[in-house]
């Protein structure tokens, strides 16, 4: 790996004070001599000298007038200054803010090419926080905790303790990136509950075929659906939310890999959609049956459920002990069978173990 060097940046920098000091030498002149020509107080012209008062566009007139060079000169010197100057002040401040790297999966993002990848080295790490505030699109790790985990999120998951908020913050924020690439049409309500009548056929297909048929579909709805690889630590199967008033968004990260998981996640989010208001934001993991759950993921875990298989086939179910009859039932209601086995596995109807062959097991670049 070739470790990333930075350009050389030192901690001093010159006002445009000093060319005015240098000036006055050149001419033998006094600060007060120099005040005199420009109406300014003597104080006024030191301030100036030491960088503690900016050139303002009357002051590089004046400067042009009695000083020589171009007022544009003179306001250049003063931008130049106040950049180097905010430069410095950013370095002090990234290094203070290093310690926020233990927060977040640095080495997964560096890995998926979403920060630069480089050795996490003392000198390093204020440049990888640099990287991590453009990723996030804040300006501190202040307003990166009052955005992403201020976030009021309901969770559907089942390893609480294990996850990780600035995972699943970071695999939040790649979703976002994700949509605001994408100019959607204004969400309509009548036009999804078609479209997800419509992709539930698409259960059949392959991911290479329903994927892209998928994002189409949602996109003229007015939802963004995208699939962004799974973090360690971030346990996330699923994510809904609104971007805005017209703008939904539905996230998945193949976490569990096997389609009846990914088939009932989806749905699972189209119901808090088309269900549960605007003002939320839904991030589940996949449930093993442990969790707590709210009123609002009780509710889209049944939407889900039976709008893969409807109640009037409940009573089938308990007489599939065979992949035949699986594969025959499935066709019967058109899904893919293997979210067939998931309802079983789900209900205790077989054991865990029984027809697995008959799931497909997705995978999605940069997926863990």
């Amino acid at each position: 790996m070739t470790e990333i060097t930075h350009p050389f940046t030192p901690d001093w920098i010159s006002p445009p004070g000093d060319t005015i000091a240098d000036l006055l030498e050149e001419r033998d002149w006094t600060q007060a001599q120099l005040a005199d020509r420009l109406g300014y107080t003597t104080k006024h012209v030191s301030q100036l000298i030491n960088g503690k008062a900016s050139i303002t566009e009357e002051t590089a007139i004046k400067l042009e007038r009695v000083l020589g060079s171009t007022a544009e000169f003179w306001l250049n010197r003063e931008a130049q200054y106040r950049a180097q100057l905010a430069k410095i002040e950013e370095k002090d401040l990234l290094q203070a803010w290093v310690p926020w790297l233990d927060d977040l999966p640095v080495q997964e993002l560096m890995k998926q090419g979403v920060i630069t990848q480089q050795r996490l080295v003392a000198t390093n790490k204020p440049g990888v926080v640099k990287d991590l505030l453009q990723f996030f699109g804040v300006a501190s790790p202040e307003d990166w905790q009052e955005v992403y985990v201020g976030m009021e999120c309901s969770f559907r998951r089942t390893r609480e303790a294990q996850s990780d908020v600035g995972a699943i913050a970071a695999w939040i924020r790649q979703g976002e990136i994700e949509a605001e690439r994408l100019d959607c049409p204004k969400y309509s309500k009548p036009r999804f509950e078609k479209t997800v009548r419509a992709i539930r056929k698409l259960t059949v297909l392959t991911p290479e075929e329903f994927g892209p048929a998928m994002q189409k579909l949602c996109w003229e709805a007015g939802v963004v659906f995208v699939m962004v690889p799974s973090l360690p630590r971030a346990h996330v199967s699923g994510m809904a939310r609104w971007l805005n008033l017209h703008k939904a968004l539905i996230q998945l990260s193949l976490y569990g890999k096997q389609n009846d998981r990914f088939w009932f996640t989806f749905f699972h989010e189209a119901a808090h959609i088309l269900l549960h208001g605007k003002s939320n934001i839904f991030l589940d993991e996949w449930d093993g049956g442990a969790a707590v759950k709210s009123e609002q993921e009780e509710e889209a875990d049944q939407w889900s459920r039976e709008f893969l298989i409807p109640p009037q086939f409940d009573a089938d179910l308990p007489r599939l002990k065979s992949k035949d009859a699986v594969v025959e039932f499935s066709k019967r209601v058109g899904i893919h069978p293997g979210i067939v086995v998931g309802r079983l596995q789900h209900d205790g109807l077989i054991e865990p173990t029984w027809m697995n062959g008959l799931k497909v097991s997705f995978r999605l670049k940069g997926a863990q």
